[in-house]
């Protein structure tokens, strides 16, 4: 069974490249965030503060204000269980909210692969988002030579951009920009030595624990995307950037959608272009369906469909946001038309009526 986003514990995934100020952040989360349990990689590059920590036996250590530190080794759920389960038995603080943090080369879609479809571990935790730092100095150096800070980038929830008091005002401009065109919704918040807002990391996901209400458009945020057909780089040779290889667009469908041909055509773009997909989001109008349904995917990765019990607005058209690599537009809208049966309902629409 699995738990309902009141019940369940927020997971929030923090991840960056190499040297881009995950620790440091996560050192000032563990002193301003109690009752959190931070789970971090073995092949992480620095220890947690060493002040923080507390004596304890076993795989996991104390921190102060409340927190409970471990080392991921092998599988993450087997982790996460340990943990819950000292919980229960209150050998450790009883946690509100985990923290995980990756390695600085680390693909982030296998931890979210493992969140998502481990049963035991759904029916306890949540992800709550995805949270990538960045570094303001190096972050366009990265970005030009290692895709896997362009992915960290694309499947973000929240972009946080430190070491900005050394970089020049004109270098985090430029990266800025280039961060609001490889993922258009996620919001960039700047930090300082570490230091920021606890809020920051919190209520990324559709689910907000505070107004404790299914926030799509916040989530979804499809006014930030261009249209497929407006994309730049659309029938273009692609340069030789990483992210001028990305491509963030949204896709709008006026008709009802058919569930099965749109679960091929998603599965289709999961299965045999999980590496071009990085990232998709919708909000559907299925046919003979009354009510929404919320879709979200990383690559090979696709989430468990969330019903809503109303329409967040007034359109009831299907709205789609994607973040691909070496994908077109085009191709993606006529693949989602086609398969869910659109693009056929509107050739029919067309077609003129023979006289009888």
């Amino acid at each position: 069974m699995i738990a309902t986003p009141e019940s369940s514990i927020p997971i929030t995934l923090l991840t960056g490249f190499l040297g881009s100020g995950k620790t440091t952040v996560l050192n000032h989360l563990v002193r301003t965030l109690p009752r959190t349990a931070i789970l971090m990689n073995e092949f992480g590059e620095v220890a947690l503060d060493h002040q923080l920590l507390q004596e304890m036996d076993g795989p996991m250590a104390l921190l102060s204000g409340g927190c409970v530190c471990c080392t991921i080794s092998g599988s993450l759920s087997p982790t996460l269980k340990n943990l819950w389960m000292a919980r229960q038995r209150d050998d450790i603080p009883a946690f509100e909210r985990v923290i995980i943090e990756t390695t600085g080369i680390a693909d982030p879609a296998p931890v979210l692969d493992n969140l998502l479809h481990d049963n035991w571990v759904r029916a306890r935790y949540r992800l709550d988002g995805v949270v990538t730092t960045v570094d303001a100095l190096f972050g366009m150096g990265q970005l030009d030579e290692h895709f896997e800070a362009v992915k960290q980038v694309a499947v973000a929830d929240r972009l946080l951009l430190t070491k900005t008091d050394l970089a020049s005002a004109d270098l985090v401009a430029a990266l800025r920009n280039r961060l609001a065109t490889l993922n258009p919704a996620a919001d960039i918040v700047t930090v300082t030595h570490g230091e920021l807002d606890p809020a920051a990391i919190q209520n990324l996901g559709l689910w907000n624990a505070e107004t404790r209400s299914l926030e799509v458009m916040r989530w979804l945020k499809p006014q930030r995307y261009r249209p497929a057909s407006a994309s730049p780089l659309a029938g273009k040779a692609h340069p030789e950037l990483h992210d001028a290889r990305i491509q963030a667009f949204s896709v709008v469908i006026d008709t009802p959608l058919d569930r099965f041909g749109l679960q091929s055509a998603l599965g289709m773009l999961a299965s045999f272009r999980a590496e071009n997909l990085l990232r998709f989001k919708a909000i559907v109008n299925l046919k003979d369906e009354p009510l929404p349904v919320v879709l979200h995917g990383v690559q090979h990765v696709l989430y468990p469909e969330v019903r809503l019990d109303t329409w967040p607005d007034d359109d009831h058209r299907s709205r789609f946001v994607f973040i691909v690599r070496d994908l077109e537009p085009e191709f993606v809208a006529r693949l989602l038309a086609d398969f869910s049966g659109a693009a056929h309902r509107h050739a029919e629409s067309a077609m003129p009526v023979s006289p009888s």
